[in-house]
């Protein structure tokens, strides 16, 4: 079954929103993120997302207190991404109780601490790729790479992270809909469960990721639909898993 996360970006400490990874363009959603962290527990969320802007730009973990915070009060698992570009850092964050760790541009600039990591600790490594025009984005999204996305899931496919986040950073905050050509190009190489980030904006853009879980589709983040409310997230959430368990035969690699 497809697993809806839903997702906060903090950002000096409060929740907000990045239209396409652009830091200039931001919109507050809440002043109160650990309020907003039970409000999705409440209606059902079975994980939570976190993403550190401020760390995913300059590296600095800035929002840590609110992390923390978060962690104490939430029963779920968590998964946090942001700035995380050692093995020290997240090393302090899965002492801390966090669930898994996101890591991102060091997939690319020191590939040898994912191996390293995810053989530390089996189940609690995650792969951030965030790509536009097919070629992976590192540093908050702000360097653009020669690496197509596509070859770096097929290096990462040897290791043993337990899954890939794959952002098209083109449809992110758009509520336009996910990019699924470009989705459906990496789940089909990776041998590892592929969640899929940004761009949904309706239950139809969830459902029409369904047909895609064969491929290994394990979960789908959703951040700001659910803000703007064009999402219910116990809505989507109980059709999801009606879809899943009535109209699709899974087949996937693995689950989130």
């Amino acid at each position: 079954m497809i697993e809806i996360i839903p997702a906060i970006d903090l950002l000096g400490g409060k929740c907000v929103r990045l239209h396409q990874g652009n830091y200039n363009l931001v919109t507050e959603f809440s002043s109160d993120p650990i309020r907003q962290a039970l409000i999705w527990q409440e209606k059902g969320a079975t994980r939570l997302h976190l993403v550190d802007l401020d760390g995913a730009k300059t590296g600095e973990p800035v929002n840590d207190l609110t992390i923390k915070a978060i962690k104490k009060e939430l029963t779920i698992p968590i998964q946090i991404g942001g700035g995380i570009r050692s093995q020290q850092r997240a090393e302090d964050l899965i002492n801390t109780g966090i669930d898994r760790v996101i890591l991102g541009t060091i997939a690319i600039e020191k590939p040898e601490i994912v191996n390293k990591l995810s053989s530390k600790y089996p189940g609690k490594i995650i792969v951030g790729i965030d790509a536009k025009d097919g070629r992976v984005a590192t540093r908050g999204w702000i360097n653009q790479s020669k690496t197509k996305a596509t070859d770096l899931v097929k290096n990462l496919s040897h290791s043993t992270i337990s899954a890939i986040i794959s952002t098209d950073i083109s449809t992110d905050g758009t509520l336009e809909g996910p990019n699924l050509d470009f989705l459906k190009d990496v789940a089909s190489v990776s041998n590892v469960p592929v969640i899929a980030s940004g761009g949904i904006g309706t239950i139809g853009d969830i459902l029409s990721l369904l047909p895609l879980e064969p491929y290994g589709i394990c979960g789908v983040i959703i951040g700001r639909a659910l803000y703007d409310g064009k999402i219910d997230l116990t809505e989507a959430i109980k059709v999801t898993k009606n879809q899943n368990i009535n109209d699709i035969t899974s087949q996937n690699i693995g689950t989130c």
